[in-house]
């Protein structure tokens, strides 16, 4: 047996020593083959040197855990994303390394994916594409990638970049795409390659998109329908060979200078064309692209960040995609970039066109499955959830919550201000309230690309008092645009910068709608002032006045001067469709020079002309108590109805004396017009030296009143709230109230305070337990009386009789119950309180002098 055992014993071990020896082996296996793949897969090696040069010095325990540590699941993602970029080197060894797990301001390594958390926040502007790119372009400072053709090794939370509002082109893009998806975009971060206009944000050759005119879409007028009995046209007399001569020569004289315009064109391009790029498809670029189908986008499309204009794929700035990525998933494009983007598809579930990392992930498309594959998905649901869950899926963002507060969006720009240059132009922009003059934005432009031969200014304004909105200035020329709410309800006035005076060359247009007389447009030079009407019951569209030259006078000079003579005055009217056309009057002119009144009456539609009446004014017609010398020959008309009896003398009379008072309330208003444009005029000058600006009263930041009584507000509310618990805590308040509160209390007042302190808590105390006792006895007496009327009718009532009384005895028997507790525990805590509050009185500094 000992042999036997010795040799079972032998054999095992020979065996232990043969499998260790096999274990040995696929180790040293195993080793040589990770060698192998190290040679064949280099992995990225990063100087630690240059990566600690590169991130700045941030104090760490500003930052949440999160920042400064991974989960067990970013853990599991950062092995998945480097075994990724391992089969993604092998099988693309000419292409860059992926932009995966850059470190963060922690020095942390960090997926990308995780690094984005869609954000919706509560601005309004921000719920659009469009609000969301220009907030970022605004909000940042760009930074080139240093060097620039190469990816960078850090990339910074949202959170960070919002506060220190400068990033690279890869922080751009993360902090828009988290706005875009918060908004329902499908978007997505693009890495890529792009010009170098496009990388270092040079826009010296762009048009500024101020100025891009836009397309405007020309609606042809409707054919006429052909009459039946229309006339024939006459025939065309003219040599047919002449004609077509004509026409080649004309279009032979277009052709030409279309080819000049061509050839013009071209050489202006040519002088323009940037320098060639020695890293021309070289630069690395970030950007969005946002997929069709979602918030009803119809088509893809890319978005600068750091300009926030939208592109088309194909366009030549964009010159190729490696990856791109969402909090969803990451896909490395497996295309072709020979031809730019203009070729890709971003159909990301083609997976020989994108290759995605995570197979668990939902692919945000917009997908509607048939009926029958609903009931097939229902048959397989369990098979799909197990497989499922055995899927790696996206780790929660590590990123904290992004805010924003309102004055930092107000501010928009880094320090508040921001100027971009562009072909021919300069824009500069502000932010609300960091000027006097409440200006947001100015766009200078340029005649030359060197920006020395200016040509106009245009400026926006915000917050005014004044309502100014835009003013413009162009050749010499202002014009100045106003929202509603002037007390002239003036909307426009152009005029010339050498002579902003009254009398001198203008244009005024106004809100028609808010003003009592219609007046829409009045248009003035030295000598003439026309004015334009609009919705007025009489009728009146235009009145026209002519000035003559002022007599010079050898009297001593004045301030103002006197007025200009008038030397006509007409004034067109609209159609009245209640009174006959030749007693409605079309036309009405008065000329003072001559003393004559014109007036000319509306035609039939059956009339090729129409009727008139001249008047030649007696001497005395200003005279107001003065009768009217008139005679027959004071008087000319022409009327179109010849069948018409003539008008009565007494009623040419009394249209007369009509017209003289017209005519003197014509001429003032004239004088009013007049006085009107000197108080705009005055009215402008203090308001520009003034420069007020309105605060609204919901804005508690800048409204110093409002915030000044909001304080005082809140002091007094703290001031009364100590006051208050002062005096429910001060026990002998009221006490020392009767005896008048003296600065030094006596022995005998001591002792008296004592007393009736400790009286009247015991009187309270007795007081509150009669109180329950009477609530009890009551809720007592209550269920007796209705079991003795149960007890007598128990035999009459009905079952809901019955069930009411016994829903009664439930509620009362819970209600005494409570009472007796109630009054037991008062009576348990009643000499407590008696001992605690002698003990106070004993400890209180006023009287613990004499206890």
């Amino acid at each position: 047996m000992d042999k036997i055992e010795e040799a079972t014993t032998r054999e095992e071990e020979e065996g232990e020593e043969e499998q260790g020896e096999q274990e040995t082996d696929v180790e040293s296996k195993v080793e040589e083959l990770k060698a192998e793949l190290d040679a064949a897969i280099p992995p990225i090696v990063v100087p630690i040197s240059d990566v600690s040069a590169q991130i700045p010095k941030f104090d760490l325990s500003e930052f949440p855990d999160s920042y400064k540590e991974n989960s067990p699941k970013e853990k599991l993602v950062l092995e998945n994303a480097e075994n990724f970029r391992r089969q993604y080197v092998h099988l693309f060894r000419d292409r860059k390394p992926l932009f995966l797990n850059p470190l963060n301001e922690c020095g942390i390594e960090k997926f990308v994916c995780t690094t984005m958390r869609p954000t919706l926040l509560k601005f309004k502007e921000l719920y659009h594409w469009q609000g969301c790119a220009e907030f970022v372009s605004d909000y940042i400072t760009m930074m080139p990638l240093d060097p620039p053709c190469d990816l960078p090794t850090t990339f910074y939370s949202p959170t960070t970049i919002l506060k220190q509002q400068k990033g690279n082109c890869f922080d751009f893009s993360n902090l828009l795409c988290l706005f875009l998806l918060g908004a329902g975009y499908d978007a997505y971060v693009v890495s890529g390659y792009a010009i170098k206009e496009v990388c270092l944000y040079d826009e010296s050759r762009e048009i500024c998109p101020l100025l891009k005119k836009k397309e405007e879409v020309k609606v042809e007028p409707p054919k006429p329908e052909p009459k039946k009995y229309a006339v024939r046209p006459p025939r065309d007399l003219r040599s047919k060979f002449i004609i077509k001569m004509e026409e080649r020569r004309k279009k032979q004289e277009a052709d030409e200078e279309e080819k000049q315009r061509i050839e013009e064109e071209e050489k202006i391009k040519e002088a323009e064309k940037p320098p060639p790029d020695p890293l021309y498809g070289l630069r690395v670029h970030s950007w969005i692209v946002v997929r069709g189908g979602k918030r009803e986008v119809p088509e893809d499309f890319f978005i600068e960040p750091f300009t926030g204009v939208a592109y088309s794929p194909s366009s030549s700035k964009f010159l190729g995609i490696e990856s791109v990525w969402n909090h969803l998933n990451y896909w490395a494009n497996m295309q072709e970039c020979s031809n730019g983007c203009k070729d890709l598809s971003f159909e990301l579930t083609d997976t020989t066109k994108w290759e995605y990392m995570f197979i668990g992930s939902k692919e945000p498309g917009l997908e509607i499955p048939d009926l029958e594959d609903e009931i097939d998905d229902f048959d397989d649901l369990d098979e799909e959830g197990k497989d499922d869950e055995k899927h790696l899926d996206m780790p929660a963002s590590w990123v904290k919550r992004i805010e924003i507060s309102e004055r930092d969006y107000d501010s928009r720009c880094p320090q508040g201000k921001k100027t971009i240059l562009y072909k021919k132009a300069k824009l500069e922009k502000y932010a609300p309230y960091l000027l006097k003059e409440g200006l947001i934005e100015r766009l200078t432009v340029f005649n030359n690309n060197e920006l020395t031969d200016l040509q106009r200014v245009e400026e926006r304004f915000a917050n005014r008092e004044d309502k100014l909105k835009q003013r413009k200035e162009e050749g010499g020329i202002i014009t100045e645009e106003f929202v509603e709410g002037r007390p002239r309800s003036l909307c426009e006035h152009t005029f010339k910068a050498k002579s902003p005076n009254p009398e001198s060359e203008r244009v005024m247009i106004f809100y028609h709608s808010a003003r009592v007389d219609g007046l829409s447009k009045r248009e003035e030079t030295p000598a003439e002032m026309k004015e334009y009407y609009e919705n007025r019951e009489d009728f009146l569209y235009f009145r026209h006045i002519i000035f003559g030259k002022r007599v010079k006078k050898l009297a001593p000079a004045v301030a103002e001067g006197p007025p200009r003579p008038i030397l006509r005055i007409s004034e067109y009217f609209h159609r009245n469709k209640d009174i006959l056309a030749n007693a409605d009057i079309a036309e009405r002119i008065f000329i003072l020079s001559e003393d004559k009144i014109q007036l000319s009456f509306h035609r039939e539609n059956e009339n090729i002309t129409m009727s008139t009446r001249e008047f030649f004014k007696p001497p005395n017609a200003e005279e107001k108590t003065g009768n009217l010398q008139w005679t027959p020959d004071m008087t000319a008309t022409f009327q179109i109805d010849t069948h018409a009896s003539p008008s009565k003398h007494l009623a040419v009379y009394d249209q007369l004396v009509e017209l003289i008072q017209l005519e003197q309330k014509s001429i003032q208003l004239v004088r009013a017009s007049e006085e009107e444009v000197r108080e705009i005029l005055l009215d402008r000058q203090r308001e520009e030296m003034a420069h007020e600006l309105s605060i609204s009263v919901y804005d508690t930041e800048r409204n110093e009143k409002a915030k000044k009584h909001r304080k005082e507000l809140e002091i007094q509310a703290q001031e009364e709230k100590l006051r208050r618990q002062e005096m429910e805590m001060d026990y002998l308040a009221p006490f020392l109230a009767q005896i008048g509160n003296p600065d030094k209390i006596t022995k005998t007042q001591a002792f008296k305070l004592k007393e009736d302190c400790m009286a009247d808590l015991k009187q309270r105390l007795i007081d509150k337990a009669n109180l329950i006792q009477l609530r009890f006895e009551k809720e007592t007496g209550e269920l007796h009386r209705r079991q003795q009327d149960y007890q007598q009718k128990q035999v009459t009532m009905t079952k809901e009789d019955e069930e009411e009384y016994f829903n009664f005895c439930s509620e009362a028997m819970f209600r005494i119950h409570i009472l007796e507790l109630r009054l037991n525990r008062h009576k348990q805590m009643a000499p407590h309180k008696y001992m605690q509050l002698e003990s106070r009185l004993r400890g209180d500094q006023r009287l613990s002098g004499f206890f």
